[in-house]
């Protein structure tokens, strides 16, 4: 009987999905909510139902509760869950679980640095950046603002710039919390900028070339942002096999190899290109790498014959 409502359980995908999860892990219900994408009320739902049946466990630690697999070799049960945890992993799962895992790490890595006297990398980085010129920078892609509102710390100003309306709304309500008045919004696809912008000191893009159709053109946008002497800077994704990221985030593109971008950028007339690569985690598919570059004071001759052609 308790085989048959073993089966009868796992004949759900998504409960299938959510066992594989805790077997790999010990989860609260919010980490597991994040990483398969269903609503709360039904992962308590399937959570409920596997406990029933004693294949999760329920612990209290630090104000959360955690599951994890309740089972194990000595089971009945076990060749059905093992068969569970080796399927194909269609949606994903495991890599954002490997992303969630590092990020709960990174945190806890920063507590125990910020708890450490003398060791407040926070305090820092603000004390660094307050001694950063002071700069009209472009967040191109801002999103719910993460970046914008660190950046409006040391900016004089900060022109947020995203397509997405509900993005902006986000990112104003972020900004407005902190009580941000360096910061205005702009409307726009990437691709094709609104005339009579002011010129930029600085434009960041942060990860947001990846969900553009046509990166090359973006970055010629990025360019006409620029004051003369003006620098880029883009952080993104090496190429990754990673494809749910497609459906679920709506990326474009599964990352970019460097030498695309930086031809891409040289087409566009900036100079000083330099590619800073980010150390290889191997628990993580993605990689990041940082690209750099500056917009000539004068035109190059060869920009200029063509802008007369």
């Amino acid at each position: 009987m308790e085989l048959s409502e073993t089966f009868h359980a796992l004949g759900d995908p998504t409960r299938l999905r959510l066992l594989r999860l805790v077997a790999a892990a010990r989860l609260n219900v919010t980490e597991i909510v994040s990483v398969i994408g269903v609503a709360q009320s039904s992962v308590s739902h399937h959570l409920a139902k596997l406990k029933a049946l004693e294949l999760v466990r329920e612990e209290r630690v630090g104000g959360f509760t955690y599951y994890s697999l309740a089972v194990d070799a000595t089971d009945a049960r076990w060749p059905l869950i093992r068969l569970a945890r080796e399927s194909d992993d269609a949606h994903g799962d495991q890599a954002r679980l490997t992303e969630l895992l590092r990020r709960r790490e990174d945190r806890h890595t920063l507590n125990e640095k910020l708890l450490e006297p003398g060791q407040s990398w926070l305090l820092w980085a603000s004390a660094l950046s307050s001694l950063l010129p002071k700069l009209d920078v472009a967040d191109f892609g801002c999103g719910s603002g993460v970046l914008t509102l660190e950046l409006s710390r040391w900016a004089r100003h900060v022109t947020a710039i995203d397509r997405s309306p509900q993005a902006l709304e986000q990112a104003r309500a972020r900004l407005a919390r902190e009580k941000c008045k360096n910061v205005s919004f702009v409307e726009a696809d990437l691709h094709e900028l609104p005339p009579g912008l002011p010129k930029h000191d600085l434009v960041v893009i942060s990860q947001s070339l990846h969900h553009v159709s046509d990166p090359a053109a973006v970055l010629a946008q990025a360019a006409q942002l620029l004051k003369p002497g003006g620098r880029l800077v883009v952080m993104e994704l090496s190429p990754h096999g990673e494809a749910w990221v497609k459906a679920r985030l709506g990326h474009q593109h599964l990352g970019f190899e460097p030498a695309v971008l930086e031809a891409a950028l040289t087409a566009s007339g900036f100079t000083d290109v330099t590619l800073t690569p980010t150390p290889r985690d191997g628990s993580s598919p993605f990689r990041a790498f940082l690209l750099t570059a500056t917009r000539p004071s004068r035109p190059s001759k060869r920009t200029a014959r063509e802008a007369r052609a």
